[in-house]
């Protein structure tokens, strides 16, 4: 799996292709038991392993973090316990990690700003180019044959590594049965080697792996392949396996702007906004229609507009695409369905379709999560400008306490504002309006809810909230408010929550109290709240009671 992506340039804009790039690392499961807070932290994260169980994540403070089932010791922490809370991975915390690759073995490799290289996990062919097949508990520095180099770009298959540097060489180390070294044999390689044969007087700019296979983009947009071609993978018109890098003839006369490899299928995006596919097609994956192999790139996707982005991982056989007016489309196997032709979908970035369809549902690449400095989506802006008197052009007074808001917001979110407002009514001129009917934290909790779409309430306050909603007909805060007040019912508030739920006609509120009284018959009716119920309630209770044969022996 590719760590960067293989380009060299990204949208029209710089800042609309950083708006692509932000992530929701809430997609993934995995990360589903992090707190807001933490998540809010993360600057880099990927997921990974056979069934997308274990993840990385990096935090703005340079801090590096595992969590997972931690197969073979892929989290890096020392040991092979698996972990549902985060644990810190001391060898790489403050060392600057810039990305990640890691390959289905499992073994993962890190790069650091430095442009080192650490690798740790399963280590059976010699995958993490540490000169031995030992078992990697922790990250460790690879530095044979990369003493003075700066790695910027790594990419990891099944079970070894390409390394790319700044002078554009090539390294590669691991498991090399079908030739995925590119050193001309098929004997495994336990450090980084340079590759020579084929590429030696080529300046490399990306690299990438499939499952057995090798692939790398020259700066001049050509693209050299090497490794098992069983599936034609290769793209070099057979299916025979190659030892050393062979150019891939068949998109001769295209620039190729970015490369990406599947389990056993490869994609490619031309400098034109083209999509070629070739490989394994079982699935579907090359998107041509059919689930026929083919041994050469072929152009796909003829009737679309312009691709600025591609996605693949040697993990599944899912294959994703971008164009240039941010349409998502995916195939090949989603979900356990063959989509054999590119599938429009409602999502914003390609990995995103990585997190819902792939098996496993790994990141194709590492997840930048960063935002733009300054930058608040639309949501986000209506919520901070709540009770902001800077901006707000009226002013509400409960209980002599003074809440800002905005006219216009107020209009748009609630019908009996937008009727307040009009030119007839006393309040369209008012700058203050002040309420009596509703205590402070009612009324408070109301406005905000109109910014936010949250109720922060405990179930006693939420009840006068129900009244607020019941009177100004907000059919979904009502729903919100019976939720909280079922969360937090007990013994002794259930029979004034019965009341209330009676008086304000929340006819499944009532219906779900009056049961938990039931439930609780002798505990509710000794209670201060039962106490107080009026004689008509009171009566209508134990009548219901009898019905349900609470009072049977």
């Amino acid at each position: 799996m590719s760590c960067n992506v293989m380009q060299s340039t990204h949208f029209g804009s710089e800042g609309r292709w950083k708006c692509r790039k932000m992530f929701n690392v809430s997609k993934w499961t995995i990360f589903s038991l992090l707190a807001d807070d933490v998540i809010d932290y993360i600057r880099l994260a990927c997921v990974f392993g056979s069934s997308a169980n274990e993840a990385l994540y990096i935090t703005k403070d340079d801090q590096v973090y595992a969590i997972g089932t931690n197969c073979s010791g892929c989290l890096g922490v020392g040991d092979v316990q698996s972990t549902l809370h985060p644990r810190k991975v001391e060898e790489l915390c403050g060392k600057g990690v810039m990305s990640l690759a890691y390959g289905s073995g499992p073994h993962v490799i890190a790069i650091t700003e430095a442009g080192e290289v650490f690798s740790w996990g399963h280590n059976g062919y010699g995958q993490l180019g540490n000169g031995n097949t030992n078992q990697g508990l922790v990250p460790v520095h690879v530095s044979t044959n990369l003493v003075g180099k700066k790695v910027i770009q790594v990419s990891s298959g099944s079970h070894h590594s390409l390394a790319l540097t700044t002078e554009g060489e090539v390294f590669a180390w691991g498991y090399n049965n079908c030739g995925q070294i590119g050193t001309g044999s098929t004997s495994n390689q336990t450090f980084p080697r340079k590759v020579t044969c084929g590429i030696n007087n080529k300046v490399v700019k990306a690299v990438t792996c499939g499952q057995t296979s090798s692939m790398v983009l020259t700066d001049s947009g050509e693209l050299y392949a090497w490794g098992y071609n069983g599936n034609g993978q290769l793209g070099i018109g057979n299916n025979v396996n190659q030892p050393t890098p062979c150019k891939v003839t068949s998109l001769q006369g295209h620039v190729v702007f970015k490369v990406v490899c599947g389990y056993a299928h490869s994609l490619a995006l031309t400098d034109e906004g083209l999509i070629y596919t070739w490989g394994a097609n079982s699935y579907g994956q090359l998107g041509t229609g059919n689930k026929a192999n083919l041994v050469t790139a072929t152009r796909i996707a003829t009737d679309k507009p312009r691709f600025v982005d591609i996605a693949a991982t040697h993990y599944n056989h899912v294959s994703a695409a971008m164009t240039q007016t941010g349409v998502v489309y995916m195939w090949g196997q989603c979900h356990g369905q063959s989509v054999t032709s590119p599938t429009q979908t409602q999502f914003t970035s390609v990995s995103e379709v990585f997190s819902a369809f792939a098996s496993p549902p790994v990141t194709y690449e590492p997840l930048i999560v960063d935002k733009p400095i300054m930058y608040k989506t639309v949501p986000e802006s209506i919520q901070d400008a709540f009770d902001n008197e800077e901006t707000a052009d009226l002013k509400f007074t409960i209980e002599d306490k003074t809440v800002h808001v905005h006219k216009a917001v107020l209009k748009i979110r609630c019908e009996h504002f937008r009727s307040m407002f009009q030119t007839h009514w006393d309040e369209h001129a008012k700058d203050v309006i002040n309420i009596t009917q509703f205590t402070f934290p009612v009324y408070y909790a109301f406005l905000k809810y109109l910014y936010t779409d949250q109720v922060e309430l405990p179930p006693e306050d939420a009840i006068g909230l129900l009244d607020l909603a019941n009177s100004y007909c907000e059919h979904h805060l009502k729903k919100l408010c019976e939720g909280i007040i079922k969360q937090g019912i007990t013994v002794e508030n259930a029979a004034m929550l019965l009341a209330a739920a009676i008086k304000y006609e929340a006819k499944e509120l009532e219906a779900f109290c009056f049961q938990f009284a039931v439930n609780h018959m002798t505990a509710v009716t000794q209670t201060e709240a039962f106490s107080k119920l009026d004689e008509f309630t009171l009566k209508n209770f134990i009548t219901k009671a009898a019905l349900c044969g609470a009072f049977k022996h």
